[in-house]
């Protein structure tokens, strides 16, 4: 079982294990599973509402599930991803951005550390 770290600067840091598998799990239902304050709107992958930054902190290959069409519109729109690392990341099937949407990421069986603001 994966160790999602999640940490705010208004938020004590929380970890809690993710159970492997499922692949279905977002990174925003487990942490709403678990009352940690991650903002949100549309949960449809639309909004940049969920925005948090992610690093991988096992050595168990690439980082969460692909990114979805709607995230890579997204993260675009909001400079958080460039036409080259969407390019590159087509070619080698690798996550090339630390910076996600919470109600689009799929967690998979890796530890990690998920930033997220908080108002």
């Amino acid at each position: 079982m994966p160790n999602i770290t999640f940490s705010s600067p208004l938020h004590k840091d929380k970890t809690v294990y993710a159970v492997a598998g499922s692949h279905t799990k977002s990174v925003l239902k487990l942490a709403k599973e678990h009352h940690i304050p991650i903002d949100f709107g549309c949960e449809n992958g639309e909004c940049s509402t969920c925005l948090v930054k992610v690093t991988n902190l096992s050595a168990k290959g690439p980082m969460g599930g692909p990114l979805t069409d709607r995230e890579i519109t997204v993260l675009k729109q909001e400079g958080k991803i460039t036409q080259a690392e969407i390019d590159a990341m087509k070619v080698d099937d690798v996550v090339h951005t630390a910076w996600r949407l919470a109600c689009q990421m799929v967690l998979r069986d890796e530890d990690l550390a998920i930033e997220y603001p908080s108002r």
